[in-house]
């Protein structure tokens, strides 16, 4: 990926940027069909379900403004979830009434109140999965020394004197390799993630 002036957000207002979409779809979807995955559905509804909600952001997104309040986009995507979920399995009970019990939709109550566990841990997994992917997609603008001091620092937590030593470095340059890798990651997430 190349550094953009615009946040992928920003970006997704034109939905010819394809790139941007593509993004979208790289780190969100695995962890959308994650989510799924964990709740009363089978894998083929998985899949249903998860396109019914990409077509849903992909319908809203360009109109999507983020009101500045912590955890807005993903408080938007929850919502679209829970619709989402809650409209196919109404649409399954009307198809199978007779056939199969209605399936628990707890957890959808869950999700959809801000206040509860489940919905704080839709926050908490929304930044580590989000954390997790955009970084692995800066990790190659970076030359091999400065991606292993910000792992050994950032990821790893060890000391910088430690990581120093270890690689040759000065102290002040590992603050510096560890300072280029934030502001990159802080770049791509910006408006997704926050700080």
């Amino acid at each position: 990926m190349h550094a953009t002036s615009q946040s992928l957000l920003e970006r997704l207002h034109d939905r010819a940027d394809d790139q941007a979409w593509r993004r979208l779809l790289a780190v969100y979807e695995p962890w959308l069909r994650g989510w799924l995955s964990r709740h009363d559905l089978q894998p083929a509804d998985v899949e249903d379900v998860l396109q019914e909600i990409l077509v849903a952001v992909s319908d809203k997104l360009p109109a999507f403004e983020h009101n500045g309040r912590p955890g807005a986009f993903r408080a938007w995507l929850r919502a679209i979830l829970t619709n989402r979920v809650r409209h196919f399995l109404r649409g399954r009970r009307n198809r199978q009434a007779a056939l199969s019990p209605h399936p628990p939709t707890d957890w959808l109550d869950q999700l959809a109140d801000p206040e509860s566990a489940l919905s704080r841990q839709w926050d908490e997994e929304h930044d580590q999965q989000l954390v997790r992917r955009l970084l692995a997609s800066i990790r190659t603008e970076f030359n091999p020394t400065t991606w292993q001091v910000f792992r050994m620092l950032v990821l790893e937590d060890r000391p910088a004197a430690e990581v120093a030593r270890q690689l040759g470095l000065t102290t002040n340059a590992v603050y510096v390799a560890k300072a280029r890798v934030l502001a990159r990651l802080r770049e791509e997430a910006r408006g997704m993630l926050d700080s």
